[in-house]
């Protein structure tokens, strides 16, 4: 229950982001109607259409990409008509003509003495602006669509997304109300209805002119990046935390210390089983009969994800201070792509990031399902008796993490004192983000979960195509050469492909992989036009240059001075490269 009102939430929270900005036409034309039988058939409609596509979109293939680009066309040019149509009955009804049955109706929705079937007409301008309708996504609407990949289609990804999108129309339904009652005083007061409704028209053409051109994918989306995403998080971190069910006792004060101690961490529950792994690392099998007696830290991760990587060296640094104490660190590998359910591609990590903790490889998410979680990365404490004590979802907060480890083993009879906590040597990509000049926020490539795109040309899924790229702006990116989009990443099919983003954040990273024969993708980076000397990243040299050798997270640009907005671009010199997600820090 408690994340479809986050959904609701996060939905509701829409009307503060200019991604809405598009629709808005739409919603108001219905101003002045009566609520029971125009607005809200609307906005009803809009929100179904939504949730249906959405989740189309989230769990089906390139056909469904293809049924909802014919789909989006027709609802532009049926919204077009209702726009013209509100410009002047003269024009609506030469427009109609060649109209038949259903550009007939949608006309007769606009005008202020249609009688009859109400109703079915705005249910029918619902469905049309649901189908155009793409909300930013932010952190919640991120929550929802992540699940629905991971979960496939069932019940609840449908409806979580149609509380996402009742929360928008209910919040729309609020805007309306009061529009309404501004546009019925303009009436009453100046007499200009008839300007009033022209102006609508030529609001909703604006509109429909946006939602061709992809500015409501684009340009609005890098508008609102940080509009609401700090109250969307906020939302999340409020209404998404465990409950508290029980205390397990309190902090013994130094009057009686001859007591057992007893941590003031809550009980939140009994800690589910580890069954489900499809293989364990460095480890067999851990059950919770075999755990008995231990402080499990449960580290929900998967190896290309930046905030993942970031997190490792304090996981790895309490593996190792804490393990003579009876710590057990249980690394819990879900994977985000689909290269990251290979086994040799997780072994491969494991050593990389010099992990010797045991890792559960969780690629049918039944332990992810199990501990009800829904974040990367993720930790759960849980104490000698079984129970979770502790949680915290995403980076930082590693000094409480560390209290809350220290306090469970001496709850379990360790007679360890209190100490500092671990300040791990990173470098590279494990290195802290630069929280204050983040401006630019994680970017997927496969045509799923693609934003921001650039290129003229558009994305065809699952289909080749050449591409161009000019000067990104802020936060878009694009390609240029002969280019496959597929569900989850971009494959380059010839040489000389490149990839173009305009960002601003100290750190550039990008998620590459060497394509199916496993070649070594050769690639040359600039920023600016430029090689990037100071600049370069873990995995480039001063001049630009690097190889993509195995599927992974690559550590393209660290800006050693001043962040400030920059255009990175690389070219593969080789084909086969697979580039999957930008992430910054």
């Amino acid at each position: 229950m408690t994340l479809f009102v986050i959904a609701y939430l996060g939905g509701a929270l829409t009307i503060l982001s200019p991604c809405i900005l598009p629709i808005l036409p739409f919603v108001f034309a219905r101003a002045g109607q009566p609520f029971l039988n125009s607005t809200l058939p609307m906005l009803f409609g809009m929100a179904a259409t939504f949730a249906l596509v959405a989740t189309l979109a989230a769990v089906g293939g390139s056909w469904a990409v293809h049924a909802n680009e014919y789909g989006r066309l027709a609802a532009i040019a049926l919204l077009a008509v209702f726009g013209v149509s509100l410009l002047s009955p003269r024009i609506a009804s030469i427009v109609s003509r060649p109209v038949v049955d259903l550009g007939n109706r949608l006309l007769n929705a606009s005008g202020p003495a249609a009688p009859g079937s109400t109703t079915t007409r705005s249910l029918l301008l619902g469905v049309a602006t649901g189908l155009l309708w793409a909300p930013c996504a932010g952190p919640i609407l991120g929550l929802v669509l992540t699940g629905a990949a991971l979960q496939g289609a069932n019940l609840e990804t449908t409806f979580l997304l149609l509380a996402y999108a009742a929360g928008a129309a209910t919040s729309l339904a609020v805007a309306l109300l009061v529009g309404g009652r501004v546009f019925a005083g303009m009436k009453r007061s100046l007499g200009v209805s008839e300007r009033v409704r022209q102006a609508l028209g030529v609001a909703v053409l604006v509109g429909v002119a946006a939602i061709a051109l992809g500015l409501d994918t684009g340009l609005l989306s890098r508008l609102s990046y940080a509009s609401t995403a700090t109250f969307e998080q906020a939302v999340l971190d409020r209404l998404h935390a465990k409950p508290k069910k029980e205390m397990a006792g309190a902090i013994v004060t130094a009057a009686d210390s001859t007591q057992p101690f007893r941590s003031d961490l809550p009980v939140e529950g009994a800690a589910p089983s580890f069954d489900g792994a499809v293989e364990w690392l460095n480890s067999p099998p851990l059950d919770n009969a075999a755990l008995k007696g231990k402080v499990v830290l449960v580290d929900f991760w998967t190896y290309s994800c930046i905030n993942c990587i970031r997190t490792v060296p304090y996981v790895r640094a309490w593996a190792e201070k804490y393990k003579g104490q009876g710590l057990v660190v249980i690394g819990v590998h879900a994977p985000e792509f689909a290269f990251e359910k290979k086994i040799d591609n997780v072994k491969k990590a494991v050593s990389d990031f010099g992990i010797g903790y045991p890792v559960a490889v969780d690629n049918d998410y039944r332990i992810w399902r199990a501990f009800e979680n829904s974040y990367w990365p993720a930790h759960y404490l849980i104490d000698a008796e079984g129970q979770i004590r502790y949680h915290h979802f995403g980076e930082g907060n590693y000094a409480e993490t560390e209290k809350a480890i220290q306090d469970l083993l001496r709850e379990a009879g360790s007679n360890m004192q209190a100490s500092a906590a671990v300040t791990p040597d990173t470098k590279g990509a494990e290195a802290g983000p630069d929280l204050k000049n983040i401006r630019s926020g994680e970017t997927y490539l496969g045509y799923q979960r693609a934003t921001s795109f650039a290129s003229p040309e558009g994305i065809a899924a699952d289909a080749s195509q050449t591409y161009s790229v000019a000067e990104p702006s802020l936060n878009a990116w694009g390609l240029a050469g002969s280019w496959t989009v597929h569900a989850e990443q971009a494959t380059l099919d010839r040489p000389d492909g490149r990839i173009a983003y305009r960002f601003s954040a100290r750190d550039l990273h990008l998620v590459l992989g060497p394509g199916a024969d496993g070649k070594p993708v050769r690639f040359e980076v600039t920023i600016d036009g430029k090689p990037p000397g100071a600049d370069h990243g873990a995995d480039t040299d001063t001049a630009g240059r690097g190889t993509v050798s195995s599927t992974r997270l690559y550590q393209l640009v660290r800006q050693a001075g001043a962040v400030e907005a920059r255009t990175f671009e690389i070219r593969f010199l080789d084909p086969g490269v697979e580039a999957y997600a930008f992430t910054f820090g």
